[in-house]
């Protein structure tokens, strides 16, 4: 079954439209660089890390020593934030107050800042789809699942299997090739001022 969802597109960017892409990516890219926080207990389970996104040792690792939180560096993110602020413009859109200009000049800006996140996204990870089947499609999910790939919405009541319609097929970042950082590099440093002579 397939739906026509032309009639619900917006027709035109509006400042509405704008800020909630801007803040989706945002917190997709943040949520993509922040560091997983499960760790496998038993080794012997499964030797072979689940993604190429760490490069953590294999170490055999008693439960009483495993860590409840595990700090994060930021530097990942700011080295992003920065990709996506050289590539897009991104955080100078975000800033911007754009109340006084047309959904017309906002949507243009907008297409720029658009094909530069995809460029950065493109060059630094490597994505594929959780699910392959399409969008609106029915599916079951049986006993076993892994509920970090597949989060439940709806009237989610008793065991699986379960049935229903896949909303979003969901992305699983393979492969992250950030650029190496030299040593003293201020990642803090987002995007540095510009100065003309």
């Amino acid at each position: 079954m397939n739906f026509d969802l032309t009639p619900q597109l917006p027709a035109t960017f509006d400042l509405t439209h704008i800020v909630l892409a801007a803040i989706a990516v945002v917190l997709f890219f943040a949520f993509i660089l922040k560091p997983s926080k499960r760790i496998s207990v038993d080794a012997k389970k499964d030797d072979t890390p689940s993604t190429g996104v760490t490069d953590t040792e294999d170490k055999n690792i008693d439960s009483a020593e495993v860590p409840a939180v595990k700090e994060s560096s930021p530097e990942s993110a700011l080295q992003f934030l920065a990709l996506l602020q050289q590539e897009a413009r991104l955080i100078d859109f975000v800033q911007e107050e754009i109340g006084s200009y047309s959904d017309e000049e906002v949507g243009a800006a907008a297409r720029i800042v658009h094909e530069g996140c995809k460029k950065a996204i493109n060059e630094c990870f490597t994505l594929s789809p959780i699910r392959t089947e399409d969008e609106e499609s029915r599916v079951t999910l049986v006993e076993g699942f892994n509920a970090s790939e597949v989060r439940l919405t709806g009237n989610v009541v008793g065991s699986p299997p379960f049935t229903g319609t896949l909303i979003h097929r969901g992305w699983r970042a393979k492969a992250v090739t950030l650029p190496k950082l030299s040593a003293g590099h201020d990642a803090t440093i987002i995007a540095a001022a510009e100065v003309e002579l």
